[in-house]
């Protein structure tokens, strides 16, 4: 266990204490899971940094990593889908569930096949993933309404955006492995 991989598992911690402190009745809530959110990201974006600086990658890191953040992000957005309750919100963060649950299957298919470098994490999929997270701190910020919420709501639409985007190149990348061609 080194220090990467708790930074890790602090950030699957953080998960359901957000939540928690998301559903009680403290004015300072949203204040609170932003900031335990923000947190999160940055972890996110520390515990990989940290592992590469210190020739710290485990397999179970690498395994954990990926785990961790797609856990956090619908997490988080099914905490504001619920809290906002409207399609306009629901939509965009469906998007974004959907595709890490496609994502996800399709790099394990592609590894099972030799072929995970296809479907690498690409420069793309660390823009869209800047963004959500961007995203979803300004909606966890304050309650559905007020301003900040909004601008968080419109880049969680460009976060949509990126995600479909980012989905597709994925899917370009693998589609000679998913639908190869008949040999005569």
């Amino acid at each position: 266990m080194n220090f990467p991989t708790l930074l890790t598992l602090f950030r699957i911690f953080i998960i359901p204490l957000l939540v928690v402190i998301y559903y009680l009745p403290l004015e300072s809530k949203y204040l609170i899971c932003a900031g335990l959110f923000g947190l999160a990201a940055l972890t996110d974006w520390l515990d990989g940094f940290l592992a590469r600086r210190w020739n710290q990658m485990t397999p179970f890191g690498a395994f954990l990593d990926p785990v961790a953040d797609k856990l956090m992000v619908a997490v988080a957005l099914g905490v504001l889908i619920e809290a906002y309750a409207n399609w306009w919100l629901t939509l965009p963060a469906l998007v974004i569930i959907g595709r890490e649950i496609v994502i996800s299957a399709l790099r394990e298919w592609m590894a099972e096949l030799g072929k995970s470098a296809k479907v690498a994490v690409s420069w793309l999929g660390k823009v869209k993933t800047t963004f959500q997270m961007v995203s979803i701190f300004l909606l966890l910020l304050v309650p559905p309404g007020e301003l900040i919420g909004w601008v968080g709501l419109g880049v969680l639409y460009l976060a949509a955006f990126l995600t479909l985007w980012s989905m597709f190149s994925y899917l370009r990348a693998a589609l000679p492995h998913l639908l190869p061609s008949e040999s005569k």
